[in-house]
């Protein structure tokens, strides 16, 4: 894997926790895609619609959220995984692990 690969894989997996995390804060565990844009873009990782899609849909195949759709939006919504996982009682895969990404 070249150095570009593996620079763009870190900064997935950051920005999944970065949307777990976001999600945890939330009184109903829920976001749509244009607020996680918004959050992400203030955390340096500004990407597009599509790119944060793709990484909602990751997620969700990991089981660490729900996925509804509202038009064009994604709505998340985290699942009790992806909260074992922000609260580091599990490690998911492809997801930056908490305590390292302080």
């Amino acid at each position: 894997m070249s150095f570009k690969q593996n620079l763009a894989e870190a900064i997935a997996a950051e920005a999944r926790l970065i949307i777990l995390r976001e999600l945890a804060e939330q009184t109903d565990g829920r976001l749509s895609s244009l607020s996680i844009r918004t959050v992400l873009d203030v955390r340096g990782i500004s990407r597009d619609s599509d790119w944060i899609k793709t990484q909602l849909r990751k997620l969700q195949g990991l089981d660490a959220v729900d996925l509804t759709e509202a038009g064009s939006t994604l709505i998340a919504k985290i699942t009790r995984t992806g909260r074992d996982h922000v609260e580091e009682r599990a490690v998911l895969s492809g997801v930056a692990r908490p305590a390292e990404a302080e």
